[in-house]
């Protein structure tokens, strides 16, 4: 398998051939609007159902069945993606013991397993590839290197071998990486790693490429052992160097076999290093990347002067120096930069620069700065503050810089040009950074800002049980009118995505949203103020109170009534009227609250929107005096007033349009249950027939969602016995029938063979 190296990369990660194009950022649009793969939809789901698939040893790990065996790529592709989702456990790693799978690449990041699974697992295969990048303590450099020595195989065919972060014990000495004859590439970035190693190392004798970034080498003098192999020479803030600044220059004269030199430096240490570099005419004769971001006293004339002696070069990294501003970086043909003068520099800055925070906080700050008012779309850019916001989850400025950077790339329109899976992950990603910093507030702000992006809102697969939470925590911040408005907004659209059953598992957070609700349409009615805050307020309150009869309680004890009456004292507006009655038909459905509804101001104004001139709110009105009527026993001690209504309710029902009617498409219903006491009150025919048209109309307008729902919850037979119920009322019958034979071909395909006689 060949393995393409970019040239301001050092050999670093090992990453299957579909995650390549997410490193370098190539290709991202075709990746992320495509489906996925077969291949990778098929072992997603073996991972998730791996404890029904696989039997138990008596140690209790897991083995595939027998008969399972799985080609090479397939089984490596495994092994990442278990890694990738946190799956690699001692538990599950066991099913790569058996000689059915045919491991090569094994990518193993970050995974928690001990040595004596990894042993198990991995050191009988013909390895010629293993990243080991950050691994549970219990699995040290000393125990991988002694598992993989283990195997000669290995010892003369390990190829690539990457043990970024990865522990080392105390009382460890020397690494012996001698008996890894086969090594060509090795990188031992950010571990306690020595002189005396890098001695050991050095005498490898394929070694070709090195990375031993922030380790504790004092002394770089043994490469020159290895100068006539070694071609790419990672040595990023080598902070523990104890050499002259000729001595260092001295030993990389020599490495003229070198293709890639890394010297770029942290932040904090601004080593001059790359400055005297640059100053040498006779060093580094083959060189095609060259990096020394971070460092001090970098010039573009310096720059300049060193690429055009040494015309091979194809990529010199400059984040975080002054260099880089000059009309001949952008002139000259086939180089690449990564620095900040550009969004294309930036672009190649955040992709060589992924698992350096220091670097990824630079480009991910020159990149808000450079898109602050952009009108394009990126996705390729995108996916990159995604891959840095992945790669840092504990570093906030990363994430916080990150989250910014996400709002200029997708803030108004677009969002629209963005592939919905890349979207989904980056609003995932925001959402993981909340959990792990939840008291940054600036932090909080921005994805409170990513959610008022319409299409992140309606079309983007993401979490909406937590963003929930975190919106509805929020509310009770009291941050300014802005904030507190775009909280409002998209509480009362998630509460329409979420279910009763999730909603009722926010009853905190729920409770505690609607009294803050209520504040502000309290406020906004005593401030005669029916701004856009007030309509999104009155619709959240209605979507939260759907089919929550616990939410419809809540809002009763905290003196919701009386509040929503005052609006419609304050509030003719009919966009205003529809969301109260709205709400007050989620509240009528629950019976026992039926005594605090029937109030001679209740009655009063619901009587007299029925007769409004908006179907929307006559309907809707018409729905609160089925439900309230609907049992006697309330209104014992005034009948007369009962039966008026419902004469009222029968008159004006026979005014409405069959079904073409111009009601709009905001009433809607996650469910006809509510209907079904109505539909079997044939002593009261006036509020059966309100629900027998409810049905007729969002049948009409949704046929294929209504009609499913009407079969699926057996409310069609009600309507069939209605149809055929000899004291039903002749109108009632009408509607039933129209029902059953305008959508007849829809209750053929969703009902079940015996539910309904008409068609059978």
């Amino acid at each position: 398998m060949v393995h393409f190296l970019h040239p301001g990369l050092s050999p670093r990660t090992i990453v299957p051939p579909d995650a390549r194009k997410d490193v370098l950022g190539f290709l991202v649009v075709q990746e992320d609007a495509s489906p996925y793969s077969l291949v990778n939809i098929c072992l997603n789901v073996l991972i998730a159902n791996l404890e029904k698939l696989c039997s138990e040893r008596s140690d209790g790990t897991l083995c595939l069945p027998e008969h399972w065996c799985f080609p090479q790529e397939l089984a490596d592709r495994f092994v990442w993606l278990m890694t990738r989702q946190g799956k690699l456990t001692d538990r599950t790693a066991s099913i790569f013991q058996s000689n059915r799978m045919k491991l090569k690449l094994v990518n193993i990041q970050k995974a928690k397993i001990s040595t004596a699974a990894f042993l198990k697992a991995f050191c009988h295969h013909k390895l010629i590839e293993l990243d080991a990048t950050a691994v549970h303590t219990d699995l040290s450099i000393p125990d991988i290197l002694s598992g993989l020595c283990s195997n000669s195989w290995i010892q003369e065919n390990l190829r690539r071998l990457i043990l970024d972060s990865t522990s080392i014990p105390r009382d460890s000495r020397l690494l012996f990486f001698g008996q890894l004859t086969g090594l060509r590439v090795l990188s031992v970035f950010n571990v306690c790693f020595r002189s005396e190693d890098l001695a050991n190392v050095s005498q490898l004798p394929k070694l070709e490429s090195l990375d031993i970034s922030n380790t504790l080498v004092t002394n770089i003098s043994a490469l020159l052992t290895c100068k006539d192999r070694l071609k790419s020479l990672t040595m990023h803030y080598l902070k523990c160097l104890t050499m002259t600044k000729p001595q260092i220059l001295a030993v990389i004269r020599e490495l003229k076999c070198l293709l890639h030199l890394d010297i770029s430096d942290h932040g904090q240490l601004r080593s001059d290093l790359a400055f005297h570099l640059l100053q040498q005419k006779d060093i580094l004769p083959n060189i095609e990347s060259l990096d020394i971001s971070g460092s001090n006293y970098i010039t573009d004339g310096a720059v300049e002067l060193f690429i055009q002696q040494r015309p091979a070069m194809q990529f010199v990294g400059l984040l975080a120096t002054d260099a880089g501003y000059s009309d001949f970086f952008s002139a000259k043909k086939g180089l690449r930069v990564a620095g900040g003068a550009n969004i294309s520099q930036i672009s190649e800055a955040l992709s060589c620069y992924r698992n350096r925070s220091c670097f990824m906080k630079e480009a991910l700050y020159r990149l808000f700065t450079e898109t602050f008012s952009t009108q394009i779309t990126m996705p390729a850019i995108l996916k990159l503050v995604a891959v840095g916001m992945r790669s840092h989850p504990l570093d906030l400025p990363v994430q916080f810089t990150g989250s910014a950077c996400a709002l200029n790339l997708t803030r108004q329109g677009l969002a629209r040009g963005m592939p919905v899976r890349l979207l989904s992950e980056v609003t995932c990603l925001l959402f993981k950074a909340l959990k792990t910093f939840p008291h940054y507030q600036q932090l909080q702000k921005n994805c409170l800002l990513s959610l008022t992006n319409s299409r992140i809102l309606m079309d983007v697969p993401f979490d909406r049980f937590d963003a929930a939470k975190f919106v509805m925590r929020w509310l009770g911040k009291h941050e300014s009118p802005k904030m507190q408005a775009m909280a409002v907004s998209i509480t009362s659209i998630l509460a329409l995505q979420l279910s009763p059953e999730q909603i009722a598992q926010l009853k905190e957070e729920v409770f505690m949203a609607v009294k803050e609700l209520l504040a502000i349409v309290k406020q906004k009615t005593a401030e005669n103020l029916d701004d856009v805050t007030l309509l999104f307020t009155l619709k959240a309150l209605w979507n939260l109170t759907e089919q929550s009869p616990a939410i419809c309680r809540h809002f009763i004890e905290n003196q919701g009534l009386a509040i929503f009456i005052q609006v419609l004292e304050t509030f003719s507006e009919t966009a205003i009227q529809s969301k109260v009655l709205g709400l007050l038909n989620n509240v009528v459905e629950v019976k026992e609250l039926f005594p605090k509804l029937i109030t001679e101001d209740m009655v009063k104004h619901i009587s007299s929107l029925l007769h409004s001139k908006d179907l929307e709110v006559s309907y809707l009105a018409a729905g609160i005096i089925a439900h309230l009527t609907s049992d006697k026993q309330p209104w014992i001690s005034c009948d007369l007033q009962r039966t008026a209504l419902l004469q009222d309710l029968y008159a004006t029902i026979q005014k409405w349009p069959s079904s073409s009617c111009k009601m709009t498409a905001l009433v809607t219903y996650r469910s006809f249950k509510a209907f079904f006491p109505l539909l079997g009150n044939f002593s009261q025919p006036e509020v059966q027939l309100w629900a027998l048209w409810a049905m007729y109309h969002v049948c009409s307008k949704n046929p294929s969602k209504y009609c499913k729902m009407l079969v699926e919850e057996e409310g069609l037979q009600l309507v069939c016995d209605i149809r055929e119920h000899s004291e039903a009322d002749p109108q009632a019958q009408q509607i039933a029938a129209s029902i059953v034979d305008d959508f007849k071909m829809y209750f053929i395909n969703y009902q079940r063979p015996s539910l309904c006689r008409p068609f059978l």
